[in-house]
């Protein structure tokens, strides 16, 4: 497969992921400085990695919901949140990864995660 067809592929997928209006803020957000950035994220983190088949989209979603709180990424976590959702993850399931980062990660990285959360599934309706 070449590249172009792998970014296409992966631009896809992000757009199913996170929606169409989301995906093109986020690739129009640093203009022509940005594009070769967006050409490695389609390319090779939605159209390589998230394409692999080993674990479940919803699998990888809590994952990354799970890395971006740790790491204190706001923008990245509320992002990957609103695709945990439409990957069909649970507010249960949510909450439980989210109580797990407390207990390892720290009680203010839990805090954060926990409000952003909750601001997402305000705007989903989910709460």
């Amino acid at each position: 497969m070449d590249t172009q067809e792998q970014h296409d592929r992966g631009l896809a997928l992000r757009t199913e992921l996170f929606g169409r209006e989301a995906v093109e803020k986020r690739m129009n957000a640093f203009g022509e400085f940005g594009k070769p950035l967006q050409h490695v994220i389609n390319a090779y983190a939605y159209g390589d990695v998230w394409q692999r088949s080993a674990l479940p989209l919803a699998t990888k979603s809590l994952t990354m919901v799970a890395m971006m709180a740790a790491a204190g990424h706001a923008n990245e976590l509320r992002v990957h949140l609103k695709g945990a959702v439409k990957n069909g993850c649970t507010m249960e399931q949510i909450q439980e990864v989210l109580l797990l980062l407390a207990l390892y990660c720290g009680i203010p990285a839990a805090n954060e995660a926990h409000r952003i959360a909750a601001d997402v599934f305000r705007e989903e309706k989910l709460m």
